[in-house]
Protein backbone atom coordinates (compact mmCIF):
# COMPACT_ATOMS: atom_id res chain seq x y z
CA UNK A 1 0.00 0.00 0.00
CA UNK A 2 0.99 3.56 -0.70
CA UNK A 3 1.94 6.05 1.94
CA UNK A 4 1.27 9.45 0.61
CA UNK A 5 3.24 12.20 2.01
CA UNK A 6 0.29 13.91 4.33
CA UNK A 7 -0.02 10.40 6.13
CA UNK A 8 4.31 10.20 6.80
CA UNK A 9 4.34 13.84 8.09
CA UNK A 10 1.00 13.61 10.82
CA UNK A 11 1.40 14.94 13.70
CA UNK A 12 1.92 12.13 16.16
CA UNK A 13 0.44 13.98 18.71
CA UNK A 14 -2.73 14.83 16.89
CA UNK A 15 -4.63 12.05 18.80
CA UNK A 16 -6.74 8.88 17.88
CA UNK A 17 -10.52 9.09 17.19
CA UNK A 18 -13.44 7.79 18.73
CA UNK A 19 -13.57 4.81 16.78
CA UNK A 20 -10.31 3.58 17.27
CA UNK A 21 -10.08 4.08 20.48
CA UNK A 22 -13.23 2.16 21.12
CA UNK A 23 -11.45 -0.52 18.91
CA UNK A 24 -8.60 -0.59 21.14
CA UNK A 25 -10.46 -0.56 24.34
CA UNK A 26 -13.26 -3.31 23.29
CA UNK A 27 -16.08 -1.28 24.04
CA UNK A 28 -18.50 0.43 21.68
CA UNK A 29 -17.97 3.94 20.85
CA UNK A 30 -21.86 4.63 22.22
CA UNK A 31 -20.27 3.85 25.99
CA UNK A 32 -16.99 5.99 24.76
CA UNK A 33 -19.63 9.06 24.29
CA UNK A 34 -22.06 7.69 27.08
CA UNK A 35 -19.31 7.91 29.53
CA UNK A 36 -18.41 11.60 28.20
CA UNK A 37 -21.09 12.86 28.93
CA UNK A 38 -22.37 11.43 32.23
CA UNK A 39 -19.08 11.09 34.01
CA UNK A 40 -16.70 13.64 32.34
CA UNK A 41 -14.49 11.20 30.55
CA UNK A 42 -13.97 13.11 27.53
CA UNK A 43 -10.87 13.95 25.28
CA UNK A 44 -8.49 16.69 25.70
CA UNK A 45 -8.52 18.11 22.02
CA UNK A 46 -12.00 18.42 20.09
CA UNK A 47 -11.28 19.29 16.27
CA UNK A 48 -13.47 22.09 14.28
CA UNK A 49 -15.94 21.47 17.86
CA UNK A 50 -17.54 18.19 17.50
CA UNK A 51 -14.74 15.67 16.59
CA UNK A 52 -12.90 14.10 19.35
CA UNK A 53 -9.47 13.29 19.44
CA UNK A 54 -7.59 11.27 22.34
CA UNK A 55 -4.37 11.88 23.30
CA UNK A 56 -2.06 9.47 25.71
CA UNK A 57 -3.19 10.53 28.86
CA UNK A 58 -7.12 10.56 27.65
CA UNK A 59 -6.51 6.56 26.49
CA UNK A 60 -4.40 5.98 29.55
CA UNK A 61 -7.24 7.40 31.80
CA UNK A 62 -9.71 5.05 29.67
CA UNK A 63 -7.70 2.42 30.13
CA UNK A 64 -8.21 2.79 33.98
CA UNK A 65 -12.09 3.13 33.58
CA UNK A 66 -12.06 -0.19 31.76
CA UNK A 67 -9.61 -2.13 34.15
CA UNK A 68 -12.12 -1.06 37.47
CA UNK A 69 -15.75 -1.39 35.50
CA UNK A 70 -14.18 -4.93 34.51
CA UNK A 71 -13.72 -6.17 38.13
CA UNK A 72 -17.28 -4.56 39.38
CA UNK A 73 -16.73 -1.40 40.47
CA UNK A 74 -19.76 1.00 39.00
CA UNK A 75 -19.10 3.04 36.16
CA UNK A 76 -19.63 6.42 38.06
CA UNK A 77 -17.03 5.36 40.50
CA UNK A 78 -14.74 3.99 38.08
CA UNK A 79 -14.78 7.17 36.40
CA UNK A 80 -13.91 8.90 40.08
CA UNK A 81 -11.30 6.49 40.64
CA UNK A 82 -9.87 6.86 36.80
CA UNK A 83 -9.63 10.61 36.84
CA UNK A 84 -8.04 10.53 40.82
CA UNK A 85 -5.33 8.63 39.06
CA UNK A 86 -4.91 10.54 35.93
CA UNK A 87 -4.70 13.62 38.26
CA UNK A 88 -1.59 12.03 40.48
CA UNK A 89 -3.53 11.75 43.61
CA UNK A 90 -2.11 8.76 44.86
CA UNK A 91 -3.33 5.12 45.48
CA UNK A 92 -6.75 5.51 47.23
CA UNK A 93 -8.91 2.35 48.32
CA UNK A 94 -11.21 3.10 45.38
CA UNK A 95 -7.89 2.20 42.76
CA UNK A 96 -7.60 -1.14 43.98
CA UNK A 97 -8.86 -3.54 41.45
CA UNK A 98 -12.12 -5.20 42.84
CA UNK A 99 -12.30 -8.72 44.15
CA UNK A 100 -15.43 -10.68 43.65
CA UNK A 101 -17.94 -11.16 46.32
CA UNK A 102 -16.55 -13.53 49.14
CA UNK A 103 -19.92 -15.36 49.03
CA UNK A 104 -20.41 -17.25 45.73
CA UNK A 105 -23.10 -16.79 43.82
CA UNK A 106 -25.37 -19.40 42.39
CA UNK A 107 -24.07 -20.65 38.82
CA UNK A 108 -25.75 -19.24 35.93
CA UNK A 109 -23.78 -20.62 33.16
CA UNK A 110 -23.75 -23.65 31.73
CA UNK A 111 -21.63 -26.49 32.39
CA UNK A 112 -18.21 -26.33 30.36
CA UNK A 113 -18.54 -28.96 28.12
CA UNK A 114 -22.38 -27.50 26.79
CA UNK A 115 -23.05 -25.19 23.71
CA UNK A 116 -25.72 -22.52 24.21
CA UNK A 117 -28.75 -24.06 22.36
CA UNK A 118 -29.63 -22.06 18.84
CA UNK A 119 -31.69 -18.64 19.25
CA UNK A 120 -30.47 -18.13 23.22
CA UNK A 121 -30.04 -14.51 23.78
CA UNK A 122 -26.12 -13.47 23.87
CA UNK A 123 -25.27 -11.19 25.36
CA UNK A 124 -22.34 -9.31 24.37
CA UNK A 125 -21.33 -6.63 27.09
CA UNK A 126 -19.31 -4.12 25.02
CA UNK A 127 -17.31 -6.92 23.48
CA UNK A 128 -18.56 -8.41 20.73
CA UNK A 129 -18.73 -11.50 22.28
CA UNK A 130 -21.78 -13.65 22.59
CA UNK A 131 -21.51 -14.50 26.47
CA UNK A 132 -24.92 -15.17 27.27
CA UNK A 133 -26.15 -15.47 30.75
CA UNK A 134 -23.01 -15.62 33.10
CA UNK A 135 -21.26 -13.86 36.25
CA UNK A 136 -20.30 -10.43 36.25
CA UNK A 137 -16.62 -11.67 36.67
CA UNK A 138 -16.84 -13.40 33.44
CA UNK A 139 -18.11 -10.35 31.48
CA UNK A 140 -15.29 -8.74 33.11
CA UNK A 141 -12.56 -10.85 31.92
CA UNK A 142 -14.03 -10.74 28.43
CA UNK A 143 -13.89 -7.08 28.52
CA UNK A 144 -9.85 -7.43 29.43
CA UNK A 145 -9.34 -10.12 27.02
CA UNK A 146 -10.51 -8.03 23.96
CA UNK A 147 -8.67 -4.79 25.09
CA UNK A 148 -5.29 -7.49 25.55
CA UNK A 149 -5.29 -6.03 28.88
CA UNK A 150 -2.59 -8.95 30.57
CA UNK A 151 -2.42 -7.39 34.05
CA UNK A 152 -6.27 -6.81 33.86
CA UNK A 153 -6.94 -10.50 32.90
CA UNK A 154 -4.24 -12.13 35.29
CA UNK A 155 -5.59 -10.09 38.00
CA UNK A 156 -9.37 -10.97 37.45
CA UNK A 157 -8.27 -14.58 37.01
CA UNK A 158 -6.72 -14.74 40.11
CA UNK A 159 -8.94 -12.96 41.79
CA UNK A 160 -12.05 -15.22 40.60
CA UNK A 161 -9.46 -18.70 41.72
CA UNK A 162 -8.89 -17.04 45.59
CA UNK A 163 -12.69 -16.12 46.17
CA UNK A 164 -14.66 -18.98 44.24
CA UNK A 165 -11.77 -21.96 43.65
CA UNK A 166 -10.75 -23.42 40.51
CA UNK A 167 -13.71 -25.67 39.96
CA UNK A 168 -15.88 -22.82 39.89
CA UNK A 169 -13.56 -20.17 38.34
CA UNK A 170 -12.65 -22.87 35.30
CA UNK A 171 -16.62 -24.40 34.66
CA UNK A 172 -18.43 -20.52 35.30
CA UNK A 173 -15.62 -18.13 34.31
CA UNK A 174 -13.06 -19.11 32.30
CA UNK A 175 -14.64 -21.73 30.06
CA UNK A 176 -17.88 -19.93 29.07
CA UNK A 177 -15.41 -16.88 28.19
CA UNK A 178 -12.98 -19.36 25.89
CA UNK A 179 -16.12 -20.49 24.25
CA UNK A 180 -17.58 -17.00 23.36
CA UNK A 181 -14.03 -15.85 22.19
CA UNK A 182 -13.77 -19.45 20.23
CA UNK A 183 -17.66 -19.20 18.77
CA UNK A 184 -16.32 -15.00 17.64
CA UNK A 185 -13.37 -16.64 15.89
CA UNK A 186 -15.15 -18.95 14.08
CA UNK A 187 -18.03 -16.63 13.13
CA UNK A 188 -15.08 -13.73 12.15
CA UNK A 189 -12.41 -15.40 9.94
CA UNK A 190 -9.35 -15.06 11.68
CA UNK A 191 -10.27 -12.06 14.16
CA UNK A 192 -9.51 -12.72 17.52
CA UNK A 193 -7.31 -15.60 17.58
CA UNK A 194 -4.94 -13.02 19.38
CA UNK A 195 -7.82 -12.76 22.00
CA UNK A 196 -8.09 -16.71 22.43
CA UNK A 197 -4.45 -16.77 22.50
CA UNK A 198 -3.61 -14.17 25.21
CA UNK A 199 -6.63 -15.53 27.03
CA UNK A 200 -6.06 -19.46 26.95
CA UNK A 201 -2.36 -18.41 27.64
CA UNK A 202 -3.03 -16.45 30.85
CA UNK A 203 -5.78 -19.11 32.10
CA UNK A 204 -3.08 -22.01 32.10
CA UNK A 205 -0.89 -20.08 33.78
CA UNK A 206 -3.47 -19.83 36.88
CA UNK A 207 -4.54 -23.20 36.24
CA UNK A 208 -0.68 -24.16 36.35
CA UNK A 209 -0.19 -21.77 39.45
CA UNK A 210 -2.87 -23.86 41.95
CA UNK A 211 -1.61 -26.68 40.88
CA UNK A 212 1.80 -25.75 41.76
CA UNK A 213 0.71 -24.71 45.31
CA UNK A 214 -1.45 -27.34 45.87
CA UNK A 215 1.15 -30.12 44.38
CA UNK A 216 3.85 -29.11 47.35
CA UNK A 217 1.63 -29.61 50.20
CA UNK A 218 2.13 -32.73 52.53
CA UNK A 219 -0.49 -35.70 51.42
CA UNK A 220 -0.80 -38.98 52.31
CA UNK A 221 0.05 -41.87 50.20
CA UNK A 222 -2.41 -43.36 47.00
CA UNK A 223 -2.02 -43.53 43.57
CA UNK A 224 -1.93 -40.23 41.15
CA UNK A 225 -4.40 -39.81 38.27
CA UNK A 226 -2.57 -39.74 35.29
CA UNK A 227 -4.18 -37.06 32.44
CA UNK A 228 -3.11 -37.17 29.05
CA UNK A 229 -4.36 -35.82 25.64
CA UNK A 230 -4.71 -38.41 22.66
CA UNK A 231 -2.02 -38.82 19.89
CA UNK A 232 -3.13 -36.31 17.62
CA UNK A 233 -5.10 -34.20 20.71
CA UNK A 234 -2.76 -30.89 21.59
CA UNK A 235 -5.79 -29.01 24.02
CA UNK A 236 -4.65 -29.48 27.22
CA UNK A 237 -6.37 -26.37 28.71
CA UNK A 238 -9.89 -28.46 30.16
CA UNK A 239 -6.91 -31.13 31.57
CA UNK A 240 -5.01 -28.60 32.87
CA UNK A 241 -8.18 -27.34 35.12
CA UNK A 242 -9.08 -31.17 36.44
CA UNK A 243 -5.56 -31.54 37.66
CA UNK A 244 -5.51 -28.51 39.46
CA UNK A 245 -8.72 -29.13 41.07
CA UNK A 246 -7.69 -32.55 41.69
CA UNK A 247 -4.46 -31.44 43.49
CA UNK A 248 -5.83 -28.79 45.12
CA UNK A 249 -8.32 -31.26 47.26
CA UNK A 250 -5.58 -33.79 48.24
CA UNK A 251 -5.63 -36.10 44.82
CA UNK A 252 -2.30 -36.34 43.11
CA UNK A 253 -2.18 -35.53 39.28
CA UNK A 254 0.24 -36.46 36.37
CA UNK A 255 -0.03 -34.69 33.44
CA UNK A 256 1.23 -35.46 30.62
CA UNK A 257 -0.07 -33.11 28.40
CA UNK A 258 -0.84 -32.96 24.36
CA UNK A 259 -0.68 -34.81 21.86
CA UNK A 260 0.53 -38.13 24.18
CA UNK A 261 2.59 -40.82 22.10
CA UNK A 262 0.32 -44.49 22.02
CA UNK A 263 3.14 -46.12 23.33
CA UNK A 264 4.69 -43.44 26.02
CA UNK A 265 1.03 -43.77 27.48
CA UNK A 266 1.05 -46.74 27.81
CA UNK A 267 4.47 -47.13 28.95
CA UNK A 268 3.49 -44.68 31.72
CA UNK A 269 0.35 -46.22 33.10
CA UNK A 270 3.13 -49.62 34.07
CA UNK A 271 5.30 -47.19 35.23
CA UNK A 272 3.18 -45.13 37.49
CA UNK A 273 0.25 -47.73 38.13
CA UNK A 274 -2.40 -44.86 38.03
CA UNK A 275 -5.61 -45.22 40.19
CA UNK A 276 -7.17 -43.52 37.25
CA UNK A 277 -6.36 -42.43 33.70
CA UNK A 278 -8.50 -39.08 31.83
CA UNK A 279 -7.56 -39.58 28.23
CA UNK A 280 -8.88 -35.99 26.62
CA UNK A 281 -10.35 -35.67 23.07
CA UNK A 282 -11.56 -32.29 22.08
CA UNK A 283 -13.00 -33.27 18.56
CA UNK A 284 -14.28 -36.73 16.77
CA UNK A 285 -11.22 -36.57 14.86
CA UNK A 286 -8.38 -37.45 17.78
CA UNK A 287 -10.38 -40.36 19.13
CA UNK A 288 -8.93 -43.57 19.34
CA UNK A 289 -11.46 -46.30 21.21
CA UNK A 290 -8.88 -48.96 20.53
CA UNK A 291 -6.16 -46.92 22.55
CA UNK A 292 -8.58 -46.14 25.36
CA UNK A 293 -9.97 -49.99 25.79
CA UNK A 294 -6.05 -50.97 25.73
CA UNK A 295 -5.21 -48.92 28.64
CA UNK A 296 -8.61 -50.06 30.43
CA UNK A 297 -7.57 -53.24 29.86
CA UNK A 298 -3.36 -52.96 30.43
CA UNK A 299 -2.94 -54.73 34.01
CA UNK A 300 -0.24 -53.76 36.34
CA UNK A 301 2.03 -54.10 39.92
CA UNK A 302 3.71 -57.39 41.45
CA UNK A 303 2.58 -60.80 39.92
CA UNK A 304 -0.44 -61.83 41.97
CA UNK A 305 -1.44 -58.55 42.51
CA UNK A 306 -2.12 -57.35 39.03
CA UNK A 307 -4.55 -54.55 38.87
CA UNK A 308 -6.24 -52.26 36.10
CA UNK A 309 -6.79 -48.17 36.04
CA UNK A 310 -9.77 -46.91 35.92
CA UNK A 311 -10.52 -45.26 32.15
CA UNK A 312 -12.16 -41.44 31.89
CA UNK A 313 -13.37 -39.86 28.35
CA UNK A 314 -13.17 -36.20 28.93
CA UNK A 315 -13.75 -34.04 26.13
CA UNK A 316 -16.61 -33.80 23.49
CA UNK A 317 -15.04 -35.73 20.72
CA UNK A 318 -16.36 -39.28 22.47
CA UNK A 319 -19.62 -39.91 21.18
CA UNK A 320 -22.04 -42.75 23.46
CA UNK A 321 -21.38 -45.73 25.06
CA UNK A 322 -17.88 -46.45 25.11
CA UNK A 323 -17.97 -50.25 26.06
CA UNK A 324 -17.01 -51.70 29.46
CA UNK A 325 -14.41 -50.05 32.08
CA UNK A 326 -15.11 -46.78 30.33
CA UNK A 327 -16.31 -44.04 32.20
CA UNK A 328 -18.00 -41.25 30.47
CA UNK A 329 -17.86 -37.94 32.67
CA UNK A 330 -20.13 -35.15 31.10
CA UNK A 331 -18.76 -32.29 33.16
CA UNK A 332 -15.49 -31.29 35.63
CA UNK A 333 -17.92 -32.10 39.00
CA UNK A 334 -18.73 -36.01 37.15
CA UNK A 335 -14.97 -36.58 36.61
CA UNK A 336 -14.41 -35.29 40.46
CA UNK A 337 -16.76 -37.84 41.59
CA UNK A 338 -15.89 -40.44 39.82
CA UNK A 339 -12.02 -39.84 40.81
CA UNK A 340 -13.01 -39.73 44.43
CA UNK A 341 -12.58 -35.79 44.79
CA UNK A 342 -15.64 -34.13 45.60
CA UNK A 343 -15.96 -30.84 46.98
CA UNK A 344 -15.37 -30.72 50.75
Amino acid sequence: MEVTEQATTRPTDAGVTTGSLARKLGVSPTTLRSWDRRYGIGPALRTDGRHRRWTAEDVAMLQEMCRFTAAGLPPAEAARAAKERARGRGRSPALALVRPPAEPRAAKSPPATTVHPAGAPASRSGTGLPLGDVRQECRGLARAAVRLDAAAVQSLLTAVVETHGPATAWAEVMAPTLRAVGRKWESSGDRYVEVEHLLSWHISATLRHVYVRSVRKPRTGGRPVLLACLPDEPHTLPLEALGAVLTERGVLALMLGGAVPAEALIAAVRRVGPSAVVLWAQSRSTVNLPLARHVAGTRWGVRGARTQSLVLLGGPGWDGDSGPGLLRPLRLDDALRMLGAPEH
